[in-house]
């Protein structure tokens, strides 16, 4: 009961809401909450995922082993879920936005998950006999409002620096042998790290979903509180209604009515950070236009000084201080003295 009045009293104040501090406490998405693994009826829930995903009928929750790092710094991120089943290393993620490089992120976080692996079986990578690894699966959900097909494959690779017009060695030249091999001429890379796009959307996927019940359930929660702000509801007034729908229809296994203060806090928070990161976003566009402009009023300015343009002039007509560009024109002094030594 007092954590009810507590809970009420947090979502009562709105200048709580907005500060940066709770920004940061109250990031984990609903999708994380459901699919943490930390209690007997959330595996049940990632094993029916799991499940539906790969078509197979694990009941046992004792098969599952929740690997999930807390407050990842180097990642900067948190991940939903980790866990290890069929000998395969999973690692399930959600996402509203899209994003090209969730297999870079994926990359590192696994890294850390193998790390944890080997020292857990005190594995000797310099031993000469080859050491067994889980499988990585990296699956992420995404249930953003840019459209998206059902299912989308990102590759690392793609994101790889690759030579312009390369072209097979003449004959009699010694051969590339960091080639890849079977290389098609597109594609000069061995290492390859992909991450699966879900897209769980409204009218995408639904044959998983009507596997998963607790995945149903978490779509039509989510489809309704986007539905609701689309026809002009306050995010407050549409996560209220949404909950309450949850509740009657007994989503979750009566999930949404123990959790109600929680999920509404946390979601009217995530909807705060969302604005925030934009606002941050906006604000970093501006500055890389300032500082743009501003690198190219200095290369003028040098130039016009090199053109033994009088510092006076050029201050103006590059709207610099004049300080600066006596600066400037002190700097262009002092360059063949550089180039001769």
């Amino acid at each position: 009961m007092k954590k009810d009045l507590i809970d009420e009293a947090v979502l009562q104040n709105e200048d709580f809401l907005l500060t940066p501090h709770t920004k940061r406490a109250y990031r984990d998405s609903l999708f994380r909450a459901i699919y943490s693994g930390n209690d007997e009826r959330s595996k049940r829930w990632v094993l029916s995922l799991y499940n539906a995903l790969t078509g197979k009928n694990h009941t046992d929750t004792s098969e599952l082993e929740i690997t999930t790092i807390e407050d990842v710094l180097y990642v900067s991120i948190k991940n939903d879920l980790s866990f290890l089943i069929d000998s395969q290393m999973c690692l399930f993620e959600h996402q509203s936005t899209v994003n090209p490089n969730m297999p870079l992120r994926g990359l590192l976080y696994f890294a850390q998950l193998y790390q944890k692996e080997i020292a857990k079986r005190k594995m000797d990578v310099f031993r000469s006999t080859l050491i067994k690894l889980p499988a990585p699966k990296f699956i992420v959900f995404y249930n953003g409002n840019t459209e998206q097909a059902d299912v989308i494959k990102y590759k690392l690779s793609d994101a790889f620096i690759k030579e312009e017009n390369s072209q097979e060695p003449e004959h009699g030249k010694v051969k590339n042998l960091l080639a890849a091999p079977h290389n098609d001429g597109k594609n000069d890379v061995e290492f390859e790290w992909t991450a699966t796009v879900i897209n769980i959307n409204k009218n995408h996927n639904e044959t998983i979903q009507k596997n998963c019940e607790s995945l149903y359930h978490y779509c039509e929660f989510v489809d309704r509180v986007k539905a609701s702000i689309e026809h002009g509801m306050e995010p407050r007034d549409a996560i209220n209604e949404a909950v309450d729908f949850a509740i009657k229809g007994n989503f979750l296994d009566g999930y949404f009515k123990e959790q109600k203060m929680s999920i509404i806090a946390n979601l009217l928070t995530d909807f705060n950070q969302e604005d925030y990161d934009r606002n941050r976003r906006e604000e970093g566009y501006e500055i890389g236009i300032q500082d743009g402009i501003r690198q190219t009023a200095i290369a003028n300015a040098k130039n016009l000084l090199n053109l033994s343009v009088a510092p006076e002039i050029v201050a103006q007509g590059c709207s610099l201080p004049l300080e600066q560009v006596l600066a400037l024109k002190e700097e262009l002094a002092r360059e063949p003295a550089h180039a001769a030594n």
